[in-house]
């Protein structure tokens, strides 16, 4: 390759991270599951009906995990309101029912974070 060449495809390339970083956020909530987040099962977008019922477990871990094996839930990050599904089960399986802090890329047309990133919240 020309020397020309390889300098442009290193811009384009520069471009691209830049734009990839400028649309990076860090979200905060609960990873839950669709059913509960989003009233399937639930009458109030949380795992409470289930943990008191005991039919999906005792926490809302074990209530996460069961409808995700189960009930063809998904991985959706619970913040007030707001449910997003989580692309990238890979990164966040292990985090079901705990608050995080998630770093993304926000796909609005899907609602859906494409996760870099997942940490537990600090409690302090």
């Amino acid at each position: 390759m020309s020397r020309s060449v390889m300098v442009m495809a290193a811009g384009i390339l520069a471009l691209a991270s830049a734009a990839h970083a400028q649309n990076t956020k860090v979200f905060h909530g609960e990873v839950s599951d669709s059913q509960c987040a989003m009233n399937v099962h639930s009458l109030t977008r949380s795992h409470q009906e289930m943990l008191k019922s005991k039919s999906m477990g005792g926490t809302a871990n074990t209530c996460s995990v069961y409808c995700i094996e189960h009930m063809g839930g998904y991985l959706v990050l619970s913040s007030g309101k707001d449910v997003f599904r989580l692309d990238r089960a890979d990164l966040v399986h292990g985090f079901e029912g705990q608050r995080v802090k998630v770093t993304g890329i926000l796909d609005l047309k899907v609602n859906q974070i494409h996760v870099l990133k997942v940490e537990l919240e600090s409690t302090q």
